[in-house]
């Protein structure tokens, strides 16, 4: 793992309040395959600061204890990894599916990352959209 600017650059910031996360549903836009559930919302006024806010959802049907614990691991990580990818001054809500446990036991981390890029890029705005 690199320890290099980005790092720095960028807080780890994450949603814990449950309103935080019903906000992104509501609000938010969605994009999903087989594997994930990405959930964005841009902030505005005086909620931007400018930094990027991440929560994860994770449920009983992923698997026990230890291997929800293990795709969260590996989805903050992914998410994290991403570096400037997702915008900034957004919120982001990540819903593992069932299907992700097995991905990322057949392809780990790299296949995690491939799934979630795809997501991200459609989530990034586009020029055309206002």
């Amino acid at each position: 793992m690199s320890d290099g600017p980005s790092r720095e650059r960028r807080r780890r910031a994450r949603l814990s309040r449950s309103g935080d996360f019903e906000r992104v549903y509501r609000e938010g836009q969605s994009h999903s395959n087989r594997y994930l559930v990405l959930y964005a919302f841009p902030r505005r006024g005086e909620e931007d600061d400018g930094e990027t806010r991440l929560g994860i959802s994770v449920s009983r049907k992923v698997g026990g204890a230890v291997e929800r614990n293990a795709v969260k691991r590996a989805l903050r990580e992914a998410f994290w990894s991403l570096g400037d990818s997702p915008p900034r001054a957004h919120d982001f809500v990540l819903v593992a599916r069932p299907d992700i446990a097995g991905l990322l036991e057949r392809d780990g981390a790299r296949g995690v990352v491939a799934a979630l890029q795809e997501l991200v890029n459609e989530a990034r705005p586009s020029a055309g959209t206002g």
